[in-house]
């Protein structure tokens, strides 16, 4: 899965000013994401640094400043994460540019190693591929054959690394 990432890359800011979030599973950082985001705050996504790297993982890497107010924001929703350390080394950075094929009648995005194609006629979703996720067919058998409009958002229904990168080309996609 090291191929979802793009590249090592140095905090904007001071390794101080910055810090991350770990989570015991790729679902709590998905659910955490959303709601930070929902409240305005600034997080990224992030792959670890390869001390704490255990498999897929992803932290969410925030200013240390803010902190406690983030966990106070996540505790509202039974959300904990099983440690918060200061920035110390690079993090790396989830893909965040798309590979889209047009196929004539289709068009296909891809987000790491997961793929999304649509009918251009009524962007309809033909197929879904992709990833090595336990819930990668999952997600496939719940988007397919379903236009981008009737389609659950994969966000909301996928739970691992997979799902967050089909998520990121669905967001694509729509744009097309």
């Amino acid at each position: 899965m090291l191929r979802f990432f793009k590249k090592l890359i140095k905090p904007k800011k001071k390794s101080a000013d910055r810090g991350i979030m770990v989570f015991e599973n790729t679902s709590e950082v998905i659910r955490a994401e959303k709601i930070l985001k929902k409240t305005g705050r600034s997080i990224s996504v992030m792959g670890p640094p390869p001390e704490i790297r255990t498999g897929c993982d992803l932290v969410i890497e925030f200013p240390l400043i803010e902190e406690l107010e983030l966990k106070r924001e996540l505790s509202k929703s039974n959300i904990f994460p099983a440690q918060t350390v200061p920035v110390g080394s690079g993090l790396l950075q989830p893909v965040s540019l798309f590979h889209t094929k047009d196929f004539g009648d289709f068009i296909m995005v891809r987000a790491a190693n997961m793929k999304i194609t649509i009918s251009k006629k009524d962007r309809r979703i033909v197929n879904i591929s992709g990833g090595g996720c336990p819930d990668v067919p999952y997600l496939a058998e719940k988007m397919t054959g379903k236009t981008l409009e009737e389609s659950p958002n994969p966000g909301d229904i996928g739970h691992t690394l997979c799902g967050y990168a089909l998520q990121l080309a669905y967001e694509e996609i729509l744009k097309k």
